[in-house]
């Protein structure tokens, strides 16, 4: 117990002193809409430019170290894990979720050599602007309303990807109320068999503890993250024992921290 509040102080430990965190938070609400207004509307001038999906990426993760530096939150993860990163290829990777800040998080820690994107539900591409800032990154566009359908867009986009891109899942499917991580869902490990990728998880700490459920603003403080070795699923094992294995992996590291 005195392990893991001294964890929690650590992580909730303001980074900033009040006043530049103030000056910090009006910065962001006056400028922050037009820069992120700037990033949804240069999709539709330069998506049909050579090397656009390059550069509007590195453009992206560069919005979310800006966001998470203008509310006073660090993301910490060793260099070993990042040079790790930065050879990832044939992968897919997996994360848990604890809060609304995790994917930003994981967009700013990410070293700029491995690119990743995230598949999302089909609703969230509605908007025809959306939609074209969302293709332009290559998102993932998921109808969930069909579960083998899902699959199989997912698959065939995992396939047609790059070596060294990835598609970040979130096994949990949703953000988790436990303590723990949550009950996984099937998906990541179906894919990883259909395409022969290994799943590479990522462990985010303490995203929960800055920006809990029924908060709007998050707190400032410090979000650890920690990326595993490989996880290969077991052609002769079934899913649901390929998923329990995946799941007590990853579980370990984040219950030991």
């Amino acid at each position: 117990m005195t392990h893991s509040t001294d964890l929690s102080k650590t992580a909730t430990a303001a980074i900033d002193p009040l006043p530049i965190r103030l000056i910090k938070r009006v910065l962001l609400v006056v400028l922050g809409p037009f820069y992120f207004l700037y990033i949804a509307f240069v999709p539709l001038i330069c998506v049909g430019r050579k090397g656009f999906r390059g550069w509007y990426w590195r453009t992206v993760k560069r919005a979310c170290s800006r966001l998470l530096w203008l509310l006073s939150i660090r993301v910490d993860m060793s260099d070993a894990n990042k040079a790790e990163l930065r050879g990832d290829t044939d992968s897919i990777i997996v994360i848990n979720h604890r809060s609304h800040l995790d994917g930003f998080t994981l967009m700013d820690v990410m070293p700029d050599e491995k690119w990743f994107t995230f598949a999302a539900k089909k609703e969230l591409c509605d908007s025809p602007l959306l939609r074209t800032g969302f293709t332009g990154a290559g998102l993932v566009e998921i109808d969930r309303k069909s579960g083998s359908v899902a699959m199989d867009t997912l698959s065939k986009a995992v396939k047609d990807m790059p070596a060294r891109r990835s598609v970040v899942l979130f096994p949990e499917g949703t953000r988790t109320k436990t303590q723990s991580l949550g009950e996984f869902k099937a998906g990541a490990v179906l894919v990883a068999r259909d395409t022969g990728r290994t799943i590479r998880p990522i462990i985010i700490h303490d995203s929960d503890l800055l920006l809990p459920r029924g908060r709007f603003l998050p707190k400032s403080g410090t979000i650890r993250v920690e990326a595993l070795a490989s996880f290969h699923c077991d052609p002769e094992a079934s899913v649901d024992e390929d998923l329990a294995r995946l799941r007590a992996y990853m579980m370990a590291v984040f219950d030991s921290n």
